[in-house]
Parts: structure tokens; C-alpha cells; sequence
């Protein structure tokens, strides 16, 4: 029987020994979660491991903040210095370790007596290994590794949604500060009226109704500068925080407009079969599956025997020839024959499988609202760039000349002033929404945009509100 027993151990423990080989690395896989992100963003990220790793990436931010910000170098910056991410990385080597730890052979035991009865000596020994442990050792391991493959996969799409909030945080953070020069304006103008009115009010030449209403305006121009200014603070402290800066790093240089639109209207075709391809949440959950399947199988195999254990047994007696044998310990299926196990891990495999499914069904649907909202703000972004702005510069240029032949009150050009002022916030709101669009759109499609649907050339500044101050 011992004899039968090995010869069927024996090819087993060849696959133990090539699976035992099984090391932790030196990145814990971080290389190829790099090279990804490499292809993906063009960008890589980085994982500093010792002091000069450390501030190898210090100096790099440094020189990154002392230029001119651009979207790229932002979320380079997000990449290497960003502590939510780093902090991720580690999973990396979690799931390492317990894939290595699965393709260890298990520690054998030993045990050993001595017992006395008056001058009787018995001593007993054994060496025991856990021999299903042994036998399953291989598909465990496979399993361990497919799951690492998913962290990968899992850091990786972690990777792009930090580097697409870092994109929003950014131009969000230009639209403000691009904006509050124009609501200042419009405070400036509003102040300018109350004044005047007032003035105008003492030497009776204007009524209380329409002195109220131009400090009712400018009350309200106030509240809208105070709020401007508080969501600049808010836009670029949510920058400061995915850049991972310190409070002495705070000093970066933004550009004083966003970017320009692109040329022609973005068109991707195929968006939804992209995402499919690219989405590493899909992949990630189809490693799933295939590990649970994998899972599934390992708990069949062992559905009936999941503990076997084989003992070499030495006992010695004085005056007695020692005993040698062997003893199998396993566990008798009476009371639990293993249905419970099998329907738990079906179940399980079933709901990660109507997962997968549900996830594609989601990224289908989110391609299509995350191009259709791409598209509409462009478009929504270009009518105000070609249309509503030149219209609304070109009815000041009106008001001027009737103001300048005495056709129209100074309260007519500053309330004009207002409303081109107004036109120019909505045109870098919904520049501002393009580019947000397009942050999206990419992490939609889980990977950077064709060259032909964007661009990142800056845009002229827009045409001032003209008039004569008072």
C-alpha cells in the first residue's frame, strides 16, 4: 500500500517542485503595472523604494512646479507623488505574497514522545505531511496568481481614474481663476452705477426705485465675486491634494487660460468596442470568473476528502525491535459530504459571472453618455466661442456708439458691460465642461484618446467688455 501511495505521489511532487519555485520580486510586479500605465497615459508612475529613489522623485515635482503647469505635467506629478496611490501600490505586494505563500510546499511535522512505566522506556516519533495540501498545491498557486494578475489590473484602472480627476481638478482649477477677472468686472462696473446713482439720487435727478435696483445690483455682484473667489481656493487646494503637495509646495504656476477647442468636431468611432478592449475593469473581472471557475473545480476535487495526512512512524522500546510504519489520517464525509461547499462556491461563481456581465452592460452604456455629453459640449463650447461671444462684443460695440452720440444712458453700457462679462464666464464655463468631457471620455474608455480628437493648443484671450467708466 505505501509502495502504491508513492508511485502516485511522485508525479505530484514534480509539479510541487516546479510550482514550489515560486520567489517574491523585487518590484512585486510594479514593472508591468508601469509598463501598462506607460500605454495607456502615456506617462508612467513610479514607486520609490529607498531614500534616493525618494528624492530622485522630490526633485522631479520640483522641476515640474517651476515651469508652467501643463495637464501632462500635472498628472505626472499626481503619478509620482500622490500618496492614495502609493498606498495602493502596496496591494501589489499583498497579493505577491500570498500568491508565493500558496506555492510553498507545506512545512511537514514531527512529533515525538517518551513515556515511562517503572522501568520501561517507550519513545515514539513521526513525520507527518499534509498530503492534500500537497496535492492541490499546484492549482491553489494558479489561483493565487491569476489573482495578482487582477491587482495588477485593479492599481492599474486606479492609476487612470486618479490621473483623470487629477485632468478635471486642473482645468477646473484654470476656469476659476480664469473667471474671477471677469466677475471682478462686473463688481467694478456694478460699484461704479451704485455710485453714480446715489450721487445722482442726492441732486433728485433719480428715483428711489431705480437707485435700489443698482444697489440691489451691485449687492448681488458682491456675493458673486465673494463666491468666485472661494471656489478658486477650493479648485486649486483640490488640485494641491491629488498632486500630493506639502504646504511649501504650494507656489505652482497655472496657466492663465484653458486650452483651446479642438479644430473639428471630436468623432471616435467605435467607442463602445474600444472600451471593451481597453477597460481594465472588464479584464479584471474576467480574471475573476476564470479564477472562481478555477476555485470551483478545487473545491469539487476536494469535495469529499480535504484532509488527508501521511505519518512515518518510528517507535522504540528497550529490549524491544523498534517499530517502523506508516499511518494515513483523513476525514470520514459523514455528516458533511461537502454539498454546502460546492453550492457556496457555485454560487459565488455565478454572482461574479453576472457581475462581469453587468459591468460590460454599465461600460457600454457609460461609452455612450460619456461621447454623447463629449460631443454636446463641444459643441455647446464652440456656439459660445463663435456665436454668443462675438454677438454680445458686438452689441457693446453699439451701446459705445450710442453712448458716444448721446443716444444711451451710462446705466445702459454698464449694464451691458454686466451682461458681456457674464457671456465670457459662460464661455469658459463651458470651455471648462469640454475638456472635463474629454477627462471623462478617456477614462471611459480606459485608455488616452486618438491624437485626432483633442488638442491642447491655448486659446486666445477672449475680447474684453469695452466702454467708457464713468
Amino acid at each position: 500500500m505505501f509502495i502504491f501511495l508513492r508511485r502516485r505521489m511522485l508525479p505530484a511532487a514534480l509539479l510541487v517542485v516546479l510550482t514550489g519555485c515560486a520567489t517574491l520580486s523585487a518590484d512585486h510586479g510594479f514593472g508591468e503595472v508601469s509598463e501598462i500605465t506607460k500605454q495607456r497615459l502615456g506617462q508612467a508612475p513610479a514607486q520609490p523604494r529607498s531614500e534616493q529613489e525618494r528624492s530622485e522623485v522630490r526633485d522631479t515635482v520640483q522641476k515640474l512646479l517651476q515651469q508652467p503647469l501643463t495637464a501632462d505635467a500635472a498628472v505626472q506629478i499626481a503619478l509620482l507623488n500622490n500618496r492614495s496611490l502609493q498606498a495602493d501600490y502596496q496591494e501589489l505586494g499583498i497579493a505577491e505574497a500570498n500568491w508565493v505563500q500558496a506555492s510553498r510546499l507545506p512545512n511537514p511535522g514531527f512529533s515525538f514522545g517518551r513515556t515511562r512505566s517503572g522501568d520501561d522506556l517507550k519513545i515514539d516519533r513521526s513525520f507527518s505531511m499534509a498530503l492534500m495540501g500537497l496535492l492541490t498545491l499546484p492549482l491553489s498557486s494558479k489561483i493565487e496568481q491569476r489573482q495578482l494578475e487582477i491587482s495588477k489590473l485593479t492599481i492599474v484602472n486606479r492609476i487612470l481614474q486618479v490621473a483623470a480627476e487629477t485632468r478635471g481638478a486642473y482645468y477646473q482649477s484654470i476656469a476659476a481663476n480664469q473667471s474671477i477677472s471677469y466677475q471682478e468686472q462686473v463688481e467694478s462696473a456694478a460699484a461704479a452705477g451704485s455710485e453714480l446713482a446715489g450721487k445722482m439720487a442726492k441732486a433728485g435727478n433719480f428715483n428711489q426705485l431705480e437707485l435700489a435696483r443698482e444697489q440691489a445690483f451691485h449687492a448681488d455682484a458682491v456675493t458673486q465675486l465673494t463666491r468666485s473667489r472661494q471656489q478658486v481656493v477650493v479648485a486649486r487646494e483640490h488640485l494641491i491634494r491629488l498632486l500630493g503637495l506639502g504646504s511649501t509646495q504650494t507656489a505652482m504656476q497655472l496657466p492663465p487660460r484653458l486650452p483651446e477647442l479642438p479644430t473639428e468636431r471630436p468623432s471616435l468611432h467605435d467607442a463602445e468596442s474600444l472600451a471593451m478592449a481597453q477597460r481594465l475593469d472588464i479584464a479584471a473581472a474576467k480574471l475573476e470568473v476564470e479564477g472562481l471557475q478555477a476555485s470551483l473545480g478545487l473545491n469539487q476535487a476536494t469535495r469529499f476528502i480535504n484532509v488527508l495526512d501521511l505519518a512515518y512512524l518510528h517507535n522504540s522500546e528497550p529490549g524491544i525491535p523498534h517499530e517502523t510504519g506508516y499511518q494515513i489520517s483523513l476525514e470520514i464525509p459523514l455528516f458533511d459530504w461537502g454539498g454546502a461547499r460546492i453550492a457556496k462556491s457555485e454560487a459565488i461563481y455565478m454572482q461574479a459571472a453576472h457581475r462581469l456581465a453587468a459591468t460590460a452592460a454599465d461600460a457600454q452604456s457609460q461609452v455612450r453618455v460619456a461621447y454623447q455629453g463629449y460631443q454636446s459640449a463641444y459643441d455647446l463650447a464652440r456656439h459660445y466661442r463663435d456665436q454668443v461671444v462675438p454677438l454680445r462684443k458686438r452689441v457693446s460695440d453699439e451701446y459705445l456708439l450710442r453712448y458716444n452720440g448721446m443716444l444711451s444712458s451710462v446705466f445702459e453700457l454698464l449694464a451691458d458691460a454686466h451682461e458681456q462679462a457674464n457671456a465670457v464666464n459662460a464661455a469658459i464655463d463651458a470651455n471648462r465642461d469640454f475638456w472635463l468631457a474629454d477627462s471623462e471620455m478617456q477614462l471611459t474608455l480606459g485608455g488616452s484618446l486618438p491624437p485626432s480628437t483633442s488638442s491642447s493648443a491655448p486659446v486666445p484671450a477672449p475680447a474684453k467688455p469695452q466702454g467708457k467708466q464713468p
